[in-house]
């Protein structure tokens, strides 16, 4: 006895690592429709669902699958960082939305607050004492005279600048736009970038990748910083000039880097970063994408597409490149 396939709409789940289109991920998405939708890896579609398919899911996928499904109109990332989506999608025609879901904010929010505790209070020098059987107190540093800088003011970035201005920072930012948040010296341009890193005791990157932020610390901005200041990325790897920060650390004009991001990854095993003192290597783990909130946010934007045809506000404006 034959079954037919359900008459619900079918949207593809696009993805080139298979962990990113298995069935725990085609079901909590399908899950978070509420019966309005079915989601199925791309390898498992019908001709005939490929061809009706006007939206998509996807995770990093493959450009020429995409190019299969001819009524494409958009597709809504499953990540919030979509530069490699950008970049290899050439369609002008076709929408991409990132994804922006509170509860990986807060998830940030909360890596940015512990990886700047670690530096503030100077875990990774007692790490080194530790090493060296050495028993000595280092000078305490109140949290109000510790200057924490937020490169990057989108919305991670202010869900992050509450948690530290709550912990007693001085917070201070700086976006290539002009941005208000409460509580927080916002600085923006050329001008900014180079006032707000000459005042920064623990500098946080959380900047998209675009062609104009692609090496924005490298020698000459890692200059500005004090001698000694510190770094956390938890952006995007190309934002710094490897080379430099390389060469920052050696000197001491950088004191430590927590790098959670690469311009390669896995980080090969031969990078100097892996056994350098004052690096601390994090494989990608800041900001975990979690199953169940990420696709609650994806079934709402695409629900709420069907019933306005209105595209979610995260619609990514190509020109600025996020």
């Amino acid at each position: 006895m034959s079954t037919s396939r359900p008459s619900l709409p079918v949207l593809p789940l696009l993805a080139r690592r298979p962990e990113h289109r298995d069935e725990t991920w085609t079901s909590a998405l399908t899950e978070a429709f509420e019966g309005t939708a079915i989601v199925r890896a791309f390898e498992d579609l019908s001709a005939e669902e490929r061809a009706l398919a006007e939206v998509a899911i996807v995770a990093n996928p493959d450009p020429a699958q995409l190019d299969t499904l001819p009524r494409l109109k958009w597709v809504h990332s499953l990540w919030a960082g979509v530069e490699r989506l950008v970049e290899e999608l050439q369609r002008p025609d076709l929408e991409i939305v990132r994804l922006s879901d509170p509860n990986m904010a807060d998830i940030m929010a909360e890596a940015v607050l512990a990886w700047t505790l670690y530096l503030h209070r100077d875990m990774p020098a007692y790490a080194r004492q530790q090493r060296k059987t050495i028993w000595q107190d280092l000078d305490y540093v109140p949290a109000g005279e510790r200057r924490v800088t937020l490169l990057g003011l989108g919305y991670l970035g202010s869900v992050a600048a509450a948690r530290l201005l709550a912990q007693g920072f001085q917070v201070q930012g700086w976006s290539r736009s002009p941005k208000d948040i409460p509580g927080v010296a916002c600085h923006s341009g050329a001008d900014g970038l180079r006032e707000v890193l000459s005042r920064t005791d623990i500098a946080v990157m959380l900047m998209p990748l675009t062609p104009d932020t692609r090496g924005i610390l490298n020698d000459e901005t890692l200059g500005l910083m004090p001698r000694g200041a510190q770094l956390i990325n938890f952006a995007r790897g190309p934002l710094i000039d490897d080379a430099a920060l390389l060469r920052a650390l050696d000197s001491g004009q950088i004191g430590h880097a927590v790098l959670d991001v690469f311009a390669r990854e896995p980080l090969g095993a031969a990078d100097p970063y892996w056994q350098h003192p004052s690096v601390t290597v994090l494989p990608h783990i800041s900001g975990p994408t979690t199953r169940a909130s990420s696709a609650a946010v994806v079934a709402q934007n695409i629900r709420t597409w069907w019933a306005t045809g209105t595209l979610p506000a995260s619609r990514v404006d190509r020109t600025r490149g996020y």
